[in-house]
């Protein structure tokens, strides 16, 4: 891996932005810039050299040298880092290029980040499809959280701060794991937003509905709905999601919390609240028993649909035999 830095004060663990050139990238890095500004953290901008090049290297080291930026030049971070320059920037940028497979290379390159940052398509990618495949396999694979920006069909704009509009949460209170809960509450600190958590819950069909048709020359109708439709069921949702915020509500009581508890389908209900958000966070599911990675169904559909930037959290790894 090659890289060039310009240098500046603050330190920690970086983001990390994954550009190809694409106008979806550019829009992703622009971003990344704008989060890493407003956490005070370095910005790393990773290029994945297309094949050719790494194939053109490796016949270099061959013959037993190495290649020099010379020789194989990174147009995309030059393009990049102008693009970057121009702009300006507060915060330590570095260039870095990297070898391998994207959905490989980016992943090992955010390890130790505070985030990961990806357009929701990469170069070639048709306008029409939403989310592209590389997008889907870091959503599964990156070792920290991972951001998916939209491109510009779905967002026409990407403010920064309190004009980004509110962080909105997906919250299931039995299986969203504290991480990102504590994501959410985190975002919505640094830009000074109100997070709106959001529970959707799908109300029991009526007893009517479970029952056969009845026969038309009986003429018998059907039961009547519960006189209190759901509402049992909403109080309890209500108070399942209250406790569940309690704590870290009071660990980030500056956090302007507005809490919902609504029926209806969770990814259909955060899709449309994604219309006026900034970022949208949702969790990712452990690993299935057979050890391979899974994400979601409302995580998958969000990726797709959403109108905002969205945030995948993973949850920390569990001990052995945890």
């Amino acid at each position: 891996m090659s890289d060039t830095s310009s240098t500046n004060t603050p330190s920690g663990p970086p983001v990390v932005v994954g550009v190809d050139g694409s106008e979806h990238s550019l829009r992703a890095l622009e971003w990344a810039l704008s989060a890493a500004e407003s956490l005070g953290a370095p910005l790393v901008v990773a290029h994945v050299r297309a094949d050719a090049l790494q194939l053109g290297a490796a016949r270099i080291a061959s013959l037993g040298t190495e290649a020099t930026d010379a020789e194989l030049p990174d147009t995309v971070l030059r393009a990049v880092r102008t693009v970057v320059e121009e702009r300006g920037h507060t915060v330590p940028v570095r260039y870095a290029s990297l070898e391998g497979t994207v959905t490989d290379a980016l992943p090992a390159a955010a390890s130790g980040a505070r985030l990961l940052v990806s357009g929701s398509r990469g170069r070639g990618g048709f306008a029409s499809l939403l989310l592209g495949s590389t997008s889907r396999t870091l959503a599964m694979s990156a070792p920290c959280p991972l951001v998916v920006v939209p491109h510009e069909a779905r967002a026409t704009a990407l403010e920064s701060g309190a004009a980004a509009g509110r962080v909105l949460l997906g919250l299931q209170p039995e299986e969203t794991p504290d991480e990102v809960v504590t994501f959410a509450f985190e975002a919505a600190h640094h830009r000074g937003v109100p997070l709106e958590a959001v529970t959707a819950f799908r109300l029991p069909p009526q007893p009517g509905a479970l029952l056969a048709a009845p026969s038309p020359a009986l003429q018998i109708p059907p039961p009547l709905p519960p006189a209190d439709d759901g509402t049992e069921l909403l109080r309890e949702a209500e108070r399942e999601q209250r406790e569940r915020l309690r704590p870290f509500a009071d660990r980030r009581p500056e956090v302007d919390l507005v809490a919902r508890v609504v029926p209806g389908d969770a990814a259909g209900r955060l899709v449309e609240g994604s219309l006026k958000a900034g970022l949208l966070v949702v969790g990712r599911h452990h690993r299935h028993h057979i050890g391979s990675l899974l994400i979601g169904s409302v995580s998958h559909a969000v990726l797709h649909h959403a109108h905002c930037p969205v945030a995948v959290v993973p949850a920390a790894p569990r001990a052995a035999g945890g």
